[in-house]
């Protein structure tokens, strides 16, 4: 099965009708005034590749291809509807057969998601983050500004044992309702905080969190990267682990969240998977949740990952998270729902392209000086937390459950 079957291919392309209101909606456009690194004339790049007009070794078709964040912003401003995000996947996965992938961008799938090298790898990143070194050696270049990613997987937790929710039934919902986590690879080697935080304040929404043993990595960064085989063995995988039940699926990775939500476009039984996927924020904010916490007094901006609201158009879920938390202020950011350049493995194959996007996302957030900017993608996480580290802004980057989890603990519901 091929991408173009499996992932409705270049067909969606038909519905163009070359209006332009994706020109604004894209920050590659918006940073260069090319019309061939917009949505509009990449669209017209994909048709000619797709008639045969363009070789898919062409190397002009492949740069301004390559140049694109698929952050999916010209999606929801689209009036056609037109599904370019599978487009952009289908169009790389054929370039990546003819003139196959850069090594830099093979040796970090390598690196970050191969069952036998990753725990590996992330163990001793845990490790050299533990030192304090990567924060001190942050800032600009491709190796300083990995340090300040490396230091933005940094969780709030205090070290210690974990606390366990208070066995007072707090919820509204009985019995429990259970939910099935994912792990992932990036969220399980460096961001295991956030899971932590993730099951104790859904269990404290009435929720049973359970693991699920033989999942994998969601397959994103290697359908992004145009290695559309590696991706459907892995939603495969994926499939084969999480059944046939209806429990739903809890992702807190926007862009993992995106990805699963579409394996009914990828695989055989896909969907079987993809209707149960839910972000964390949409489980807490349902049943008339969340459930009211503690005063956690912070200058808190959000910037909401592009997959969670171009891809999956959620936008009110987090929203209802920070209300149900006293004290916190929401700033207002100019341009927050922009992307910040970090998209999957674009920061480090396409550096200056991803630096120059995400410089008007570090002047908006200076201006408003937070003291915690909240997102729920890790590569959002990262670029965000390194740009702040770079820029001098003393500012921690969170996961949204990370301050309704503070906010638990504020409110004594856990042991």
């Amino acid at each position: 099965m091929t991408v173009a079957v499996a992932r409705g291919g270049f067909a969606g392309l038909d519905a163009c009708v070359h209006c332009g209101f994706c020109l604004q909606a894209c920050p590659t456009f918006l940073a260069t005034g090319d019309e061939a690194d917009s949505p509009r004339g990449r669209i017209e790049l994909m048709r000619s590749l797709e008639r045969g007009d363009l070789s898919p070794t062409d190397a002009a078709l492949t740069f301004h291809l390559d140049r694109c964040l698929g952050c999916r912003a010209c999606e929801p401003v689209c009036p056609s509807g037109v599904r370019y995000g599978h487009a952009l996947e289908t169009a790389r996965e054929r370039l990546a057969l003819a003139g196959g992938v850069p090594w830099l961008a093979r040796a970090a799938l390598w690196a970050l998601t191969s069952p036998g090298v990753a725990p590996i790898v992330f163990w001793f990143a845990r490790l050299f983050r533990a030192t304090g070194l990567p924060r001190l050696l942050a800032g600009w270049g491709r190796v300083r500004f990995a340090m300040g990613m490396l230091a933005a997987t940094k969780g709030g937790e205090k070290r210690g044992k974990a606390p366990r929710v208070n066995p007072t039934p707090f919820s509204r919902l009985s019995p429990p309702l259970r939910a099935l986590l994912f792990r992932g690879c990036v969220m399980q080697g460096l961001f295991r905080h956030v899971h932590g935080a993730t099951i104790r304040t859904l269990q404290v929404n009435g929720y049973e969190v359970h693991e699920v043993a033989g999942q994998v990595c969601c397959g994103a960064l290697h359908a992004h990267a145009g290695l559309g085989d590696g991706a459907r063995e892995l939603a495969r995988a994926n499939v084969a682990a999480f059944g046939d039940g209806d429990e739903p699926i809890v992702v807190n990775s926007a862009g993992c969240g995106a990805f699963m939500k579409e394996y009914g476009h990828l695989v055989e039984d896909g969907e079987k998977v993809s209707a149960r996927v839910r972000d964390v924020t949409e489980l807490l904010a349902a049943n008339g949740g969340p459930v009211p916490g503690g005063p956690v007094d912070l200058q808190v901006a959000y910037d909401p990952p592009c997959h969670l609201l171009h891809a999956q158009r959620i936008s009110q879920p987090p929203e209802r998270l920070f209300a149900a938390i006293p004290l916190l202020h929401l700033a207002t950011v100019s341009g927050a729902n922009d992307c910040c350049g970090s998209a999957g493995l674009f920061t480090l194959v396409e550096p200056e392209m991803s630096r120059v996007v995400l410089q008007p996302k570090l002047e908006a957030l200076s201006a408003v000086a937070p003291q915690v900017v909240a997102t729920g993608n890790p590569g959002c996480a990262m670029q965000i937390g390194a740009g702040l580290a770079a820029r001098g802004i003393r500012a921690q980057v969170r996961h949204p459950v990370e301050l309704l989890d503070a906010s638990y603990r504020a409110a004594g519901r856990y042991e």
